[in-house]
């Protein structure tokens, strides 16, 4: 295995010479409305998603949360009405369910270095360089690890970067077609500076870098009619000030208020109330919908170099997706011959002299594939001084 801060050099050289997120995707007290969430859009994320998980007791806040959800659906909670079970998750995805391995990869979070980045390597296996997925689970697309009480550790220490950003990053290099879920840490008032300092050091480099953010902090700051509290605790206490006067507890105040089985439901939520495990739910299920719905734009400006009768030179321009564009498909009379990361890919059986119709499209993480641009030439493909021509 490579020596870990050169392999890191290595990785920042590729991703700042082959930038491939755009977008942002943050999960937080915005994204808790579940009842905007669509049949078909739920269903997508189950079709395609196959994630990985691994946490302690905070994390588990999501998959509880997740479990409740279920029944509350079923029961027509928001007034939803949809199939019965539409939020069901299991390892496997059997039964129509999400593909979702919870406790998949060692019992560690992500306050545990280097425990947390060798078990993703061991559960996903040595990467496949055609694929960019793991050799041991090929299927799995999604990663996700989450804190429990460490951030704000880590960031006093400094390093918070070389323990987690930056290894992070370079797992993402190297399963280039494996989507990992980065996450802020649970608040903590009896550390708030540190715990608000590493929490935004986190937010600042996923909406810098175009990575996908499940930002837990937040999701406990407010309440679900976006109240703010301002030094809030992880059990859901507020204060008045950092080492004030505790003022109340906003989840059971806002249970009170409303119906359960209606507004919210009962699930066990670790160190904290229901009503937070809810909204980690709810954000979670959004975030899953939002990673598996982009389309890449089409590859545009397809050509073709004919090079001494032999192979075929073929370049484009690349397309976008809401996440990351991590390959392109290359068809050649509407038969998959091979896929690339790059915008360029040669054909080494062209038989000079027939005709042939090539055809490019992009792929992203989650599967989801563009339109093909063709192009389509009745006597073969033109020699280079014809393509000259048209340039």
């Amino acid at each position: 295995m490579l020596n870990k801060p050169f392999f890191y050099f290595i990785i920042f050289a590729i991703v700042i010479a082959f930038p491939l997120n755009t977008f942002a995707i943050v999960a937080n007290h915005n994204c808790i409305d579940i009842t905007q969430l669509s049949e078909s859009q739920i269903n997508h994320a189950k079709t395609i998603l196959h994630i990985a998980y691994e946490h302690t007791s905070h994390g588990s806040q999501i998959t509880t949360g997740m479990n409740g959800l279920i029944g509350f659906a079923n029961g027509g909670g928001k007034d939803m009405s949809h199939p019965t079970d539409i939020f069901a998750w299991n390892n496997g995805g059997t039964g129509g369910a999400l593909d979702f391995h919870d406790d998949a990869m060692g019992g560690y979070d992500a306050g545990y270095y280097p425990e947390w980045y060798d078990g993703t390597i061991n559960y996903l296996g040595t990467v496949n360089p055609a694929t960019g997925r793991g050799a041991t689970n090929p299927d799995v697309n999604v990663i996700m690890w989450s804190w429990c009480g460490q951030v704000d550790d880590k960031y006093s220490a400094g390093t918070l970067d070389s323990e987690y950003l930056t290894p992070m990053t370079a797992l993402e290099a190297e399963y280039w077609n494996v989507m990992f879920i980065y996450m802020t840490g649970h608040v903590d008032h009896w550390d708030d500076a540190d715990n608000k300092a590493a929490n935004q050091m986190i937010r600042d480099y996923c909406n810098s870098n175009g990575k996908i953010l499940f930002d837990f902090s937040d999701i406990e700051s407010y309440d679900p009619d976006g109240a703010y509290y301002e030094f809030p605790h992880d059990n859901c206490d507020y204060y008045e000030s950092v080492g004030g006067v505790l003022l109340g507890n906003w989840a059971t105040e806002w249970q009170a208020d409303h119906t359960e089985d209606v507004d919210w439901y009962n699930c066990y939520s670790a160190h904290s109330e229901p009503l937070n495990a809810n909204m980690k739910a709810y954000a979670a299920w959004w975030m899953f919908t939002q990673i598996a719905s982009g389309i890449p734009t089409t590859p545009q400006d397809l050509k073709a170099l004919l090079n001494s009768g032999q192979t075929v030179d073929l370049n484009w321009d690349s397309s976008t997706d809401n996440i990351k564009v991590t390959g392109y498909k290359i068809y050649k009379n509407d038969i998959l011959i091979d896929n690339t990361k790059t915008t360029q890919y040669t054909d080494t059986t062209y038989v000079n002299g027939t005709n042939c119709t090539y055809s490019v499209s992009a792929y992203d993480s989650a599967g989801n594939e563009s339109e093909k641009i063709k192009i389509n030439y009745p006597n073969g493909c033109p020699p280079a001084a014809y393509l000259l021509l048209l340039q």
